[in-house]
């Protein structure tokens, strides 16, 4: 598959499936995803910031870029205690990549190891890439492998993974990510809903690639999961200025994170739902991230933001996001997360 990373970096067990797919319009895809069809089975129409979005998201990336490198660097000490030199990384495309490469380069900094990167599908829902869990496991042995994703909502894929890599004798289910707010894994740079910047932006920080594809008549039974290469939009891209951004933040001895977890991020994802009186919890999605990801590629009906946040620097994108897509934001007091995207229903769109 091709990208604009390098292959020293990371190789992406995908099938390029660029000319083959129709992007098709948020409002659309929505529509039939409530409608019961897969969201894998279709593409959106990639947004394109405005300048003034862009002007926050190169100041979020500068203010927040030693945060990210101190989970980077806390994640990867943790990675070579639990796996040692030997592990192979495999980023969940396309939120996980620029994290691999992150840990794959923290790893060579502190550690001189050059660790092998991959990066394959995983679909909620569809599940795993089995003939790319085939191919890494023609070549490397089970227990090396280590998944690696951005961070976790409310665990759905980690869910995902506990139940496709059960097939797989010696190979773990754990998921390495930067941020944790759901606690649900140790193996995290930080419990803390932390702005990742790569969150802010779509293909043009990740590599030019698509989110990943599987429909019957374009992947093939042998196939790989599918993903379109924008090379039209190469000169939009910043997916090397995010990654070297965070690597010069690097230190050799990271802080110890600060956040103290209890409880899990689901119990609240399910009061937020009761509340708001949403039947189908897919439609809460929890956290920085995943919030930012309702208004860049779902159609919003609101964002929860924590009074305590609502001025702070890290919310700033997604309150701009909001107002140029005319997304009410109301305070709501959150314990796990920062703040939470609602999908609106179908039968109001």
């Amino acid at each position: 598959m091709r990208s604009s990373y390098r292959e020293e970096d990371v190789i992406l067990l995908l099938k390029d499936i660029t000319g083959l797919v129709e992007p098709q319009p948020t409002k659309d895809r929505e529509r039939q995803i409530q409608a019961g069809r897969h969201y894998s089975e279709m593409l959106p129409i990639e947004y394109v910031p405005t300048d003034r979005y862009m002007e926050i998201y190169k100041e979020t990336l500068d203010i927040f870029s030693g945060t990210v490198a101190q989970a980077v660097g806390r994640l990867a000490d943790k990675v070579m205690e639990t796996k040692g030199s030997e592990v192979v990384l495999v980023s969940l495309a396309r939120a996980g990549i620029p994290v691999g490469i992150l840990v794959k380069r923290y790893i060579k900094f502190k550690y001189g190891a050059d660790i092998p990167h991959y990066s394959i599908s995983i679909i909620r829902g569809r599940g795993i890439d089995h003939n790319a869990m085939r191919y890494l496991l023609d070549r490397y042995q089970a227990e090396r492998l280590l998944f690696v994703d951005g961070w976790i909502g409310k665990g759905a894929i980690l869910n995902e993974l506990k139940k496709d890599t059960a097939a797989y004798e010696g190979v773990s289910s754990e998921i390495a990510v930067v941020a944790d707010p759901a606690n649900v894994t140790e193996l995290c740079g930080t419990h803390e809903d932390i702005l990742i910047p790569s969150s802010c932006l779509n293909c043009t920080v990740s590599g030019l690639i698509s989110r990943t594809f599987l429909r019957s008549d374009i992947i093939g039974k042998d196939d790989f999961h599918g993903a379109v290469f924008y090379e039209e939009l190469k000169d939009a891209d910043l997916s090397y200025e995010f990654i070297e951004a965070i690597e010069r933040e690097f230190t050799l001895s990271p802080g110890p994170d600060g956040a103290l977890a209890k409880g899990r991020g689901i119990d609240e994802v399910k009061e937020v739902a009761q509340r708001y009186r949403i039947e189908d919890i897919n439609l809460v999605k929890p956290g920085i991230g995943e919030a930012t990801r309702v208004l860049l590629r779902r159609v919003p009906w609101k964002i929860l933001i924590d009074a305590r946040y609502k001025d702070g620097r890290e919310l700033r994108h997604l309150i701009r996001l909001a107002k140029e897509k005319q997304v009410p934001v109301e305070d709501y007091p959150l314990r796990h997360y920062k703040c939470c995207g609602l999908i609106k229903k179908v039968s109001d769109i």
